[in-house]
């Protein structure tokens, strides 16, 4: 372990594959399954424990625990895992769960992603790269976040519901129902408040794109014909475009959970 600093009041168990570079500083713990990639930062009081994998240059703050029991009554101690990828941000209180084998009997957590104090990531969650969870953020189980998604501080999202890549949900919104790619949601319980289109101008799509995602939008949650029509008319509309069908093909797998809808007509 070339270059690791090890505080000597931190806790490391035999087994544990530690990377070149890593810093692991006062009253860490851990587990003897736990692989953490090279060049990664633990602060102080971090734990890691179960079948846990971090990829490269992780940063993780105080009493951050990752890969302990899931909180599923129904889990009997299976050797289920959490897997993380490089190069996230993981501060203060964070806690991320392994899976269980009634679901995925994995958790995931894609490259680049920041999760903020006190978020949550439940067992068997999906979250893709550059993915941001703000302070207090609940994710329930089976959950599937999209990359580039951020949801922000004090929200929940229910149980087996998939959030768009792209995404935005807002501030202390209570999300029960599925957030397509793009979309805004705001609100307890939370509705599709438009789209995310600061977002999508921060990850580089260009304006032409950005107007055919309104226009589709617009014409998805339009009074004037059923959902199944509007899905219909959109994809005569834009049969080529690669960002409209990543749309529809969100809406056409459907999920466990209803799409979250506009309370009212969307904006011109």
């Amino acid at each position: 372990m070339a270059d690791t600093i090890i505080h000597p009041s931190a806790v490391v168990e035999a087994g544990a594959s530690i990377g070149e570079g890593c810093e692991i500083g006062p009253f860490c713990h851990i587990g003897p399954q736990v692989v953490l990639g090279a060049n990664s930062r633990l602060r102080s009081h971090v734990v890691l424990w179960g079948n846990t994998i971090i990829g490269d240059g992780a940063q993780i703050w105080p009493f951050a625990s990752l890969g302990h029991a899931p909180q599923h009554l129904k889990y009997r101690g299976e050797d289920t895992r959490l897997v993380i990828g490089r190069n996230c941000l993981v501060r203060e209180h964070v806690t991320m769960n392994a899976g269980t084998v009634q679901g995925r009997s994995e958790t995931t957590v894609g490259d680049d992603c920041a999760f903020f104090t006190g978020s949550h990531v439940a067992h068997d969650c999906v979250v893709g790269r550059n993915v941001t969870l703000i302070n207090n953020v609940m994710l329930a189980g089976h959950c599937t976040v999209g990359e580039y998604a951020t949801i922000a501080g004090g929200s929940g999202i229910h149980q087996f519901t998939r959030v768009g890549h792209h995404a935005y949900v807002g501030g202390l919104a209570a999300v029960e129902g599925d957030v397509i790619p793009f979309g805004m949601v705001l609100g307890n319980r939370a509705y599709l408040s438009g789209l995310n289109v600061i977002g999508m101008k921060r990850a580089g799509f260009n304006r032409d794109a950005i107007r055919n995602v309104r226009r589709a939008y617009r014409m998805l949650f339009s009074d004037d014909l059923t959902f199944k029509e509007n899905i219909d008319e959109v994809q005569t509309e834009f049969p080529d475009d690669p960002l409209v069908q990543d749309l529809l093909a969100f809406i056409r797998a459907g999920g466990d959970r209803a799409l979250c809808f506009p309370r009212h007509a969307p904006p011109a």
